[in-house]
């Protein structure tokens, strides 16, 4: 557990509406953090923060707003529109901690499987998009499902925190380790995203296989 203090940061997740936007959100609020749900729809935002109210400190507003908001900015907005979000956010992210916790998936008869990605991942094409900000990646490989649960009240997975900023790496593994259960590990460089990402079509395969909702735990860290 990291004993970095997060109180006086305010959290910004992006695509704050989706299932593990809001689950996300949902567990760093009932830690006790201060939270701006983004969306492209500010009143949907508004909605899911007043549903989460009990929670904790949530409110909601557009992505651009909560992106000025944010001193740890999440990514978690569908594949594709990953590139143009970033892109029009650039200068509002330049100097803050970004977090881009997308994976580029598809979906076919067969199941889940990883797309290509030109940069080599989405966490990487966040880095080259956002030249001005420490993009670190994290949180690829959490069910949304367990996080929306409020029934759920540990999250018993590892989260592989991937960056080349070393301070910005340790913060965001802080940032997991605040939500119960859950522990934030390194997981090497920003290159070394692919696999992570692409890790949760295999987490969708089990899911489906056992009907579970599995998670990572690395042994003997």
């Amino acid at each position: 557990m990291s004993d970095t203090d997060l109180s006086s940061l305010t959290i910004a997740v992006l695509g704050g509406t989706g299932p593990q936007g809001r689950g996300l959100a949902r567990r760093f609020a009932g830690a006790g953090l201060d939270v701006v749900l983004g969306s492209r729809d500010a009143a949907r935002a508004a909605e899911a923060a007043h549903a989460l109210a009990s929670v904790g400190s949530l409110r909601g507003t557009t992505n651009a707003e909560a992106a000025a908001a944010g001193d740890i900015v999440l990514v978690v907005v569908p594949w594709d529109g990953h590139g143009e979000l970033l892109t029009s956010l650039k200068d509002t992210l330049a100097g803050k901690v970004v977090v881009d916790c997308v994976n580029p998936l598809g979906f076919d008869k067969q199941g889940a499987y990883a797309l290509p990605v030109e940069e080599g991942s989405a966490t990487q094409q966040a880095a080259a998009i956002l030249t001005d900000s420490r993009v670190v990646g994290a949180f690829h490989n959490v069910s949304a499902v367990l996080l929306e649960d409020p029934t759920v009240e540990r999250i018993e997975t590892d989260v592989l925190v991937l960056g080349d900023d070393r301070e910005a790496t340790d913060l965001v593994q802080a940032l997991a380790d605040a939500v119960p259960g859950m522990r934030g590990l390194y997981g090497g460089r920003l290159r070394n995203a692919h696999q992570v990402e692409a890790l949760t079509a295999n987490l969708i395969s089990v899911n489906r296989r056992y009907k579970a909702h599995a998670g990572v735990r690395l042994t003997d860290v």
